[in-house]
């Protein structure tokens, strides 16, 4: 095992893979940083941050299993049945990774589509419950976020994994870089997670990206592929024009609470 790592470290082109596997993992990960967050903030306080903690942690693990067990996971890209009929630019055949996509991309849809209708409706909620019930309805409420997390990342685990094989065939590479790369989402899962409870319009705008994320995961599934740049970019500029909105909003916040304190000031002066 070290036999093979030490020439790794004085290899040049080893380091280059690396960081841009990195890199690669980190912004595959926003994504389900982006749901954990939303996921995590539907908890009490007080069970956010060990939920996120738990989940990323677990998904550490699971990531770090499936890299062991590389060979069964390239080999979840060879087909498993074929419809028969052509479809129109979609593939017929379909591999257990491009079933996965497709649930995964399904199950984000429906979470989304929840969540979106969480928001706006303005029915109140039964306030009768029992304090035990509360509590109960907490532990399952964590536990199911947890398994949501799981099962989520298992979706991008299995695709980005299979994207790193293409960037290089070191195992120890792929397992080092998704360590740096999960470690990354464990620093910003909080602030992300606070900044999106604090900003109510930035979390319809992550719920819109999931909505986007499950269709291109469906397409993926179905062999219709759409360039990862193409959608980072929608998701930058759409980032940045709420950035604008909320700069705005801010500004104008400010503007009003001066010309409040101008008229106390000139009204107590009048007094005077």
């Amino acid at each position: 095992m070290f036999d093979s790592i030490v020439p790794l470290l004085t290899d040049p082109a080893a380091w280059a893979a690396l960081v841009t596997l990195v890199v690669m993992e980190v912004v595959l990960g926003i994504d389900n940083l982006i749901f954990i967050s939303i996921l995590s903030n539907k908890l009490p306080p007080e069970h956010r941050q060990r939920t996120r903690r738990i989940g990323i942690g677990l998904a550490l693990i699971m990531r770090l299993c499936l890299l062991a067990t590389i060979g069964w996971i390239v080999g979840l890209t060879q087909p498993v049945f074929d419809l028969g009929w052509s479809g129109a630019g979609f593939e017929t055949s379909f591999s257990w990774r491009d079933l996965i996509l497709i649930a995964g991309g399904l199950f984000l849809i429906w979470k989304a589509t929840k969540e979106i209708h969480h928001s706006v409706d303005t029915t109140p909620s039964d306030t009768g419950l029992l304090e035990k019930e509360k509590k109960d309805a907490v532990i399952n409420n964590v536990g199911s976020a947890i398994v949501q997390i799981i099962l989520l990342d298992l979706v991008f685990s299995v695709d980005s994994i299979l994207t790193a094989v293409g960037m290089t065939e070191h195992v120890p590479i792929m397992m080092v870089a998704v360590v740096i790369a999960v470690m990354t989402m464990l620093l910003a899962s909080d602030p992300l997670a606070n900044f999106i409870d604090k900003n109510p319009t930035v979390v319809m705008l992550a719920l819109g990206f999931l909505l986007m994320i499950g269709v291109v995961l469906i397409a993926d599934g179905f062999g219709a592929h759409v360039p990862k740049g193409y959608i980072y970019t929608a998701m930058a500029f759409s980032a940045l024009v709420e950035g604008l909105n909320m700069w705005s909003r801010n500004a104008k916040v400010k503007k009003e609470a001066k010309e409040a304190a101008l008229r106390d000031q000139l009204e107590t002066t009048k007094e005077a």
